[in-house]
């Protein structure tokens, strides 16, 4: 069996939604003739709250290794652990594939800086890498005043050249996160893939006891919950759905049991969902929680709300992760997505689209709320609600790794 090197800084119990990626894959590619060698950070390094029980979820094929990092300063100077990691990584990798028989190196990307250990580990050894873009690294921040965005940009323009120049092969969650890289880096084009994240249906079997539910000490309430983080091109949606509740409430067309919870929302830049619901008197059926919580927690909410929300960008090369697990809940699913977007071909596959809303170019925020409104008219109602999740396979992490698989095995057969 063929063995690769993967090198990612957080493993669980790190909740962080970067660890699905190599979690999701790794846990299927034994299937496909490649041994998941997994070189990460002991997670007494990490910032973030840790997740007790996301270990249930990570296969005992994953064969783990673990190095250390440099502790977080006060005042906080460096917090990304790819950097306060990166010569420790460094170090063990170089043994590992010294001591071992690495056939292939892949490393999912944020966190950014690891990528430059593929270009040194392939220098000093001829080991094959690849690079996995989770997010793009270099991107377009021209509605971004922040001072750090910027310089982190100018780093990303001067680092990613270097890091992908001798990559044997490029991956991503979808061809548009990585297709500009290859446009911008390369003379003859690597061999590369779009893959999703995917889903694991067992992470769906783990139902966790005595869970309280964010919703349990509201007496009468239907609860419709988003889940995750609130995306810096998600401004405008947000705004349109609660003006679109405004006017069914207006018209007496809103049920007064429903209660919206968005949970997990992050530290995202600019006005607050809160502040948008009460710029149209909606603060009192609206709840925030900004803190990360355990990504089983997440699944049980979603599985026992009334409704579930998906709120996607106004960006078309945004995939939306979370389509799948808000599907595998089968609760009823309003989603907010761009037409061109991967996420909405996936919910059509599925036949999940009567409460879908497509968002096109040009579009204001009138006409999406006018949209969003009739939708919202209809999903209120006890419809029957039944996608055909069996369509969904093709979408698995399963598949994805399958996909990273035949990849690593075209790249080998060009170097023999």
């Amino acid at each position: 069996m063929k063995t690769v090197l993967i090198i990612y800084p957080h493993w669980v119990p790190a909740n962080l939604a970067g660890v699905q990626r190599p979690r999701l894959i790794g846990n299927y590619l034994k299937s496909f003739g490649w041994h998941p060698l997994l070189l990460t950070v002991e997670s007494e390094y990490y910032e973030e709250p840790l997740d007790p029980h996301i270990a249930k979820t990570a296969s005992k094929d994953i064969e783990v290794i673990y190095t250390k990092a440099y502790n977080v300063t006060k005042p906080r100077l460096i917090g990304d652990i790819g950097l306060r990691a990166f010569p420790f990584l460094k170090a063990k990798a170089l043994e590992i594939c010294k001591t071992r028989k690495i056939d292939a190196i892949w490393i999912p990307i944020p966190s950014f800086y690891t990528a430059i250990l593929g270009r040194i580990l392939h220098d000093k050894t001829g080991i094959p890498y690849g690079i996995d873009y989770i997010d793009p690294w270099v991107r377009d921040i021209t509605n971004q005043n922040d001072t750090r965005a910027k310089l982190s940009q100018m780093v990303a323009s001067n680092l990613e050249p270097y890091a992908v120049k001798k990559a044997a092969f490029i991956t991503g969650v979808s061809t548009p996160y990585y297709w500009p890289v290859i446009e911008r880096n390369f003379k003859k084009t690597p061999i590369h893939a779009g893959m999703p994240y995917g889903f694991d249906p067992n992470d769906h079997k783990v139902e966790l006891d005595h869970l309280k539910m964010p919703w349990d000490d509201i007496p009468n309430c239907k609860p419709w919950i988003y889940a995750g983080a609130f995306l810096p091109n998600s401004h405008m949606f947000m705004d349109a759905f609660f003006k679109a509740i405004a006017a069914l409430k207006s018209t007496s067309e809103w049920d007064s049991n429903v209660r919206l919870f968005f949970i997990g929302t992050g530290p995202y830049p600019a006005k607050r969902i809160t502040a948008y619901a009460a710029d149209y008197g909606l603060e009192d059926i609206v709840f925030e929680d900004r803190e990360r919580h355990p990504f089983l927690n997440i699944l049980n909410y979603i599985s026992k709300a009334d409704r579930v929300l998906l709120f996607g960008s106004t960006e078309k090369h945004y995939t939306a992760s979370k389509t799948y697990q808000c599907l595998l809940s089968e609760r009823p699913l309003f989603t907010v997505l761009h037409g061109e977007s991967q996420a909405v071909q996936v919910i059509k596959d599925v036949k999940a689209e009567a409460y879908l809303v497509e968002y096109f170019e040009n579009e204001n925020k009138a006409q999406i709320a006018d949209k969003i409104e009739l939708v919202l008219r209809e999903f209120q109602k006890e419809n029957e609600w039944n996608p055909l999740l069996e369509n969904i396979e093709q979408y698995s992490s399963k598949q994805s790794a399958r996909v990273l698989a035949d990849v690593m095995d075209e790249v080998l057969g060009l170097s023999n």
